[in-house]
């Protein structure tokens, strides 16, 4: 029986380029960066969709073991002290194990620890089973790497994951989100996805954010690590900086309004 990333020894080698951009997750409690998600780009910049839509079945385990390798490189140059944050594609892996050698060769070689690197699930992950997710998870934090859950809150399935196995993180999907700071119902539920983090030992990312009065209430939620647009785009390259004062303008104000 093949694993979800075996093609039948058939991975193709990959045939071109890619860098990173690199995103801020902000703690909102401490006012600091605490970690930065490296976003595949194109050696040009060109945008994440343009080089996802290359990837096929035939060179994705090239693919995603080449992501690994650059996020590290660049982040290592770029003089990261801050967590980092690489986002893996579970039906790329063939051998947990064996498909983090290049990892931690790469890291060894650059002084960067595998304490600050954490593995973080992609969106589609809905379509692996949890026995796998649960084998990967299990193997990368044996060797020191953190975990995180991405797009939590998209399906019930999660519920069943989170239940025999805790990530280290779980980052809640935009789409309870987005508009939280006008919505009762969202903002109940992330308040006890937020509970549940908390109760299980596992720090809770919301993704998405865009308008100060949305950080001001997640906040309130009791969530503190934060990433989005309204505290800085990714950065080719590039660390960006986060200026906080400038990013929550006004949600001070909007804190002590009675919306929450």
């Amino acid at each position: 029986m093949q694993s979800p990333g075996d093609t039948g020894g058939q991975d193709a080698a990959l045939d071109f380029e890619i860098s990173m951009a690199f995103q801020p997750i902000v703690d909102l409690e401490q006012r600091n960066i605490f970690a930065y998600e490296a976003l595949v780009r194109g050696t040009d910049g060109a945008p994440a969709e343009s080089v996802l839509a290359r990837v096929n079945d035939r060179n994705r385990y090239a693919f995603d073991q080449r992501c690994r390798v650059r996020a590290v490189e660049l982040a290592a140059a770029l003089g990261m002290q801050q967590m980092l944050s690489i986002n893996f594609m579970p039906n790329a892996v063939h051998e947990p194990a064996r498909d983090l050698r290049a990892t931690l060769e790469t890291a060894l070689r650059n002084g960067f620890s595998v304490s600050q690197i954490i593995f973080e699930t992609t969106e589609d992950h809905h379509g692996v089973d949890d026995e796998v997710l649960r084998n990967i998870f299990s193997t990368y934090r044996m060797h020191g790497f953190k975990t995180a859950l991405d797009g939590f809150g998209a399906g019930y399935a999660d519920l069943n994951l989170l239940a025999d196995f805790q990530p280290d993180f779980l980052k809640i999907d935009r789409g309870l989100v987005q508009g939280i700071e006008r919505d009762r119902a969202r903002q109940t539920i992330v308040g006890a996805i937020a509970a549940i983090g908390t109760l299980l030992g596992i720090r809770v990312i919301a993704k998405g954010i865009e308008d100060a009065r949305a950080a001001s209430v997640l906040h309130h939620l009791g969530i503190n690590l934060m990433q989005g647009h309204l505290f800085a785009e990714p950065g080719f390259e590039t660390l960006p900086r986060v200026d906080f004062n400038a990013a929550l303008a006004g949600a001070a104000r909007y804190s002590g309004s009675g919306a929450v």
